[in-house]
């Protein structure tokens, strides 16, 4: 398994000040946490972290597994799921990549930004929103890719219907004059549905299906490409071509299986 690390380390300098504070920088950093994070790179829910960690400014290792043949450590890690991400800190293990988010926001809460308000009726709303995003939002889009005819379209009313919401919820926000879910600033709401626009886009170019409607959510769109836009942001966003080849393959896997009953 491939690991990458966050940062790049410093240059040497020839400045005898500078060595002996490089000397105690790197005496700083072995007493440092440890942070690594298990996943694949074109992963949602992955991306989800790796945003959350990078607006965080925290160093990690990242130990990229495979999806067709998951490791010993994934499968131990994260023995009821058995799903990526899976983020170690100085030992401990974190599952599920929204709980991951709140996990760093809360334990690194002196890093700015705050992904999650600072208020508690603000919390509860980011969270109801996370929710939807997970537990509607995404399997109504899955819907799209794995079904055909009167299924299909049904799932994409119902991701239309999704979205629109989602488009409410931004312009209830934007009253606030936010740019983002979360004010100003990118907060916990926008890193849960951010971590997914990439492969949305590429099932909407798989199905050949218009999910997030120009006209019927202005404003969601416009957010789309105010977050996508973000330099920290498309660092991290999958490489579009991979998504869309492993989104082409299920698609193709999903309708030939259909065909044959």
């Amino acid at each position: 398994m491939p690991i990458y690390h966050s940062t790049e380390g410093e240059r040497d300098s020839h400045d005898p000040q500078k060595r002996n504070l490089k000397r105690l920088n790197k005496g700083a950093m072995a007493m440092e946490e440890q942070v690594k994070l298990i996943g694949w790179l074109r992963s949602p829910f992955v991306t989800r972290v790796r945003i959350a960690l990078a607006l965080k400014g925290i160093h990690y290792d990242f130990i990229e597994d495979d999806s067709e043949n998951k490791s010993h450590l994934l499968l131990k890690s994260n023995p009821v799921h058995k799903k990526v991400p899976v983020l170690f800190h100085n030992g401990k293990i974190v599952c599920e990549s929204m709980i991951i988010v709140q996990y760093i926001d809360e334990t690194w809460e002196t890093n700015a930004p705050n992904l999650m308000p600072k208020d508690l009726y603000d919390r509860a709303i980011a969270r109801f929103w996370a929710a939807f995003v997970d537990d509607k939002l995404i399997l109504s889009v899955w819907g799209v890719l794995v079904g055909q005819g009167e299924k299909q379209q049904k799932a994409v009313e119902e991701s239309l219907a999704n979205f629109l919401l989602l488009d409410d919820a931004l312009r209830a926000s934007s009253c606030s004059g936010n740019a983002y879910f979360g004010g100003d600033e990118i907060g916990f709401v926008d890193i849960a549905l951010g971590g997914l626009l990439v492969t949305i886009k590429a099932i909407e170019k798989v199905t050949n299906t218009v999910l997030v409607d120009p006209e019927k959510t202005p404003l969601l769109c416009a957010w789309i490409e105010r977050f996508s836009q973000i330099d920290l942001v498309r660092g991290i966003l999958p490489d579009p071509a991979k998504v869309l080849e492993r989104h082409s393959g299920q698609r193709a896997k999903f309708t030939s299986a259909l065909a044959g009953n």
